[in-house]
């Protein structure tokens, strides 16, 4: 199998990190929450003896009502929370940044990457090309693959 993923988190800023980190927890979070209720109910369905007598102290079936009422209340608060956020970023990813009107050329592209002029024609005209990087994340080598047809 082919890597077509640049696999680079150095070159990930710290802020990112921290981001990822918080999202990666707060997920976990949330699916534990959904789980505790489905497996204590499953416990009480199956007949634990723990769990019979635990639902008989905190007030039987009416009680796990008013809880199912609370856990799907929870539920559709993440649901519209999570779509919200959807939508926020949609409209976000809307508006053109200043940066994608400016017009580039072909010699600013050459020296932004460090590349040679007649190696981005070449991969200009090509129907499939590979890029090289280098550890650091930048433009190692371009390979224009010419195919004829």
């Amino acid at each position: 199998m082919k890597d077509y993923i640049i696999n680079a988190p150095q070159l990930q800023t710290v802020r990112k990190r921290i981001s990822a980190l918080f999202v990666w927890l707060l997920c976990w979070v949330m699916w534990i929450y959904l789980l505790i209720p489905l497996v204590a109910l499953n416990n009480w369905v199956m007949g634990d003896k723990k769990m019979i007598n635990e639902m008989r102290w905190f007030g039987g079936y009416k009680s796990l009502l008013e809880l199912m009422e609370i856990y799907m209340a929870a539920l559709v608060i993440m649901t519209l929370l999570w779509l919200c956020w959807i939508f926020a970023r949609a409209l976000r990813s809307q508006v053109l940044l200043p940066a994608a009107q400016k017009l580039v050329n072909d010699q600013d592209l050459c020296d932004f990457y460090n590349l040679e002029a007649d190696a981005l024609q070449q991969c200009k005209q090509s129907k499939l090309m590979t890029v090289y990087f280098d550890e650091q994340g930048h433009i190692a080598k371009l390979d224009a693959h010419i195919t004829h047809g």
